[in-house]
């Protein structure tokens, strides 16, 4: 297991917290994945659509020997377990599972893009992001985690649960 991911993982819908705990269970069980370190959870104010309920998100840093798309398709796999419907952009949703960095591949296809191209626009993928690896360093960017929260300067409201 070569690779190095980091997954975001959010949930406003029903039981949010056991759904995020699900999906991680989930991916631990996958054969090609180890699940290395998990964030603490955090409830988070919706981007984008206002009118839903809050989410909650934390990321986990993965060691996988998936390349990026068959990461994509294994996490894809675990949104369909978990009911995820995609109505519209930005719907609620009882489980959302992206690829924010893999290793330090730089990507761009009409399935995959990489780094996630909004991560340093979002406090909610940020803060999770920072308490594993603050010193991380954007691929593209050139800057790390810690920099880009400060950089931001968001009225997102992120509030760690646990």
């Amino acid at each position: 297991m070569k690779n190095i991911a980091y997954v975001g993982i959010g949930s406003n819908l029903e039981n949010k917290k056991i759904n995020c705990l699900n999906a991680i269970d989930q991916m631990k069980a996958g054969t090609h994945i180890s699940v290395v370190s998990q964030s603490s959870f955090y409830e988070t104010e919706p981007v984008g659509v206002d009118n839903q309920d809050w989410f909650i998100n934390c990321v986990v840093l993965l060691k996988t020997s998936f390349s990026p798309v068959d990461l994509l398709v294994f996490l894809q796999k675990i949104e369909v377990n978990l009911k995820r419907q995609r109505p519209y952009q930005w719907a609620p949703r009882t489980i959302d599972l992206d690829i924010l960095f893999f290793n330090r591949v730089i990507m761009e296809s009409p399935r995959l893009t990489l780094p996630h191209p909004l991560l340093h626009q979002r406090m909610f993928v940020l803060v999770p992001l920072m308490e594993i690896n603050p010193k991380l360093i954007h691929p593209l960017l050139k800057q790390s985690i810690s920099d880009l929260v400060k950089l931001l300067n968001s009225t997102q409201k992120v509030i760690r649960i646990n």
